[in-house]
C-alpha cells in the first residue's frame, strides 16, 4: 500500500466535531456483494485506499444479498488492514428491511441495536465510527429513535451518529435531541447531484450548517446519468439495460438527455469529464463535508479523483449547471 496516500486527497473538517473526512468517500452499495468477484472488490478498496480514502460508507442491507457487504469488508479488514484500523473511519446504518418479522426494519430500539450488532459481527469490529438511522420512521417515536443513538455512542459501539433521509423538520429536532444529551450528530447523509438538488432548495444544508452538522451526498452522478455512458442512447452492457432496480430507461426521457449532452459540452470546455465536473459541483458547496463514490474498478475510481484537480467554477457556468 502506498505510504504517501494522504498527500493528494483533501480532507473536510465534518461540521463543528474534530473529524476531518475525505473529499471523496467509498461507498459501498454496489460491487461489494456476492455478484462481484472477491478480488476486483478487494482491488477497489486498496485502490481507494492508496488514494487516500479513508471514509468507508456502508449498510446493514448493502450487498447483494443484505450483510454481503459488511461481510466482505470485515475479511479485508482482517486480511488485509488490520494494521489500518485507526487510520479508517468506517460507517454503517440500519432502518431499511434487513430480515423477516416486525423487528427487521425501520427505527425502533429493537431493530437499531440488534442489526448495528449483526453489522459489527460481519465486520469484525468492537465498534463502528459512524453509525446511521437510514431513514426517518413515521411510526416510531423520534424519541425512542434518537434516545437509541444516544445510548449506542454511550456503549461504546459507535464513535458518532448520523441522520440519513430524514425531513427537514424531524432532522431539526433530532440536531437539538442529540446535542442536549452531548452526542451531537455528526453528519447527515443525501441525494445531492445536478439532476436533484432538493437538499439545496428545501433547506437541508443550511439546516445542517446551523446546527454544526455536516453534509455527505449520495448518487453524485445521478445512478451514472452525469457520465459519458448515455450519450449516445442506453448501451448494452450498463445498469440501465441489465439492473433496471434503480435507473430505469424511462429517467433518459428526450429533454434529460439534451440536459447530459449540454452538460458534457460544458465539461468538455472546462477540460474534464462530466462525471469529474459533477462531483466538482457538489464539492463547490461549503456546506458539504464529502461526497459518497462508487466504483466498478481501480481505474473507474481513480479516474473520479480527478474532480479534486478541477478549476472554480465561473458565475455562467454555474448558472448553466442548475438550469
Amino acid at each position: 500500500m502506498n505510504p504517501s496516500r494522504y498527500t493528494d486527497m483533501q480532507y473536510r473538517r465534518c461540521g463543528r466535531s474534530g473529524v476531518l473526512l475525505p473529499a471523496l468517500s467509498l461507498g459501498f452499495w454496489h460491487n461489494f456483494g456476492r455478484i462481484t468477484p472477491e478480488e476486483q472488490s478487494r482491488a477497489i478498496v486498496r485502490a481507494a485506499f492508496d488514494a487516500g480514502i479513508t471514509h468507508f460508507d456502508l449498510a446493514n442491507n448493502y450487498g447483494p444479498d443484505p450483510g454481503a457487504a459488511e461481510q466482505r469488508l470485515g475479511k479485508f479488514l482482517h486480511d488485509d488492514f488490520a494494521a489500518h484500523r485507526d487510520e479508517l473511519f468506517i460507517a454503517t446504518k440500519a432502518a431499511y428491511d434487513m430480515w423477516d418479522g416486525p423487528y427487521g426494519s425501520w427505527a425502533s430500539r429493537k431493530h437499531l441495536m440488534a442489526s448495528l450488532d449483526q453489522s459489527l459481527h460481519r465486520l469484525q469490529l468492537d465498534y463502528v465510527d459512524l453509525f446511521y438511522c437510514h431513514r426517518y420512521d413515521p411510526e416510531s417515536p423520534l424519541e425512542e429513535t434518537l434516545q437509541t443513538l444516544v445510548d449506542i455512542v454511550r456503549q461504546g459501539k459507535a464513535l458518532y451518529v448520523g441522520l440519513s433521509r430524514w425531513p427537514l423538520e424531524a432532522s431539526r429536532f433530532g440536531y437539538a435531541y442529540l446535542r442536549q444529551r452531548d452526542v451531537p450528530c455528526l453528519i447527515y447523509q443525501g441525494r445531492l447531484n445536478i439532476f436533484d438538488q432538493a437538499p439545496k432548495t428545501e433547506g437541508t444544508l443550511q439546516a445542517a450548517a446551523e446546527a454544526g452538522v455536516g453534509f455527505i451526498a449520495f448518487s453524485p452522478l445521478a445512478q451514472g446519468l452525469l457520465t459519458d455512458r448515455y450519450l449516445n442512447g442506453i448501451p448494452a452492457d450498463s445498469r440501465m439495460a441489465h439492473d433496471p432496480r434503480f435507473l430505469k430507461a424511462d429517467a433518459l426521457t428526450p429533454e434529460t438527455l439534451a440536459r447530459i449532452r449540454s452538460l458534457n459540452d460544458l465539461a468538455a470546455a472546462r477540460g474534464e469529464t462530466l462525471a469529474s465536473m459533477a462531483l466538482a459541483w457538489i464539492l463547490h458547496h461549503k456546506e458539504v463535508t464529502s461526497v459518497i463514490i462508487g466504483a466498478s474498478s481501480p481505474e473507474q475510481l481513480r479516474t473520479n479523483l480527478a474532480c479534486l484537480q478541477t478549476p472554480p467554477f465561473t458565475d455562467d457556468e454555474l448558472s448553466i449547471i442548475n438550469g
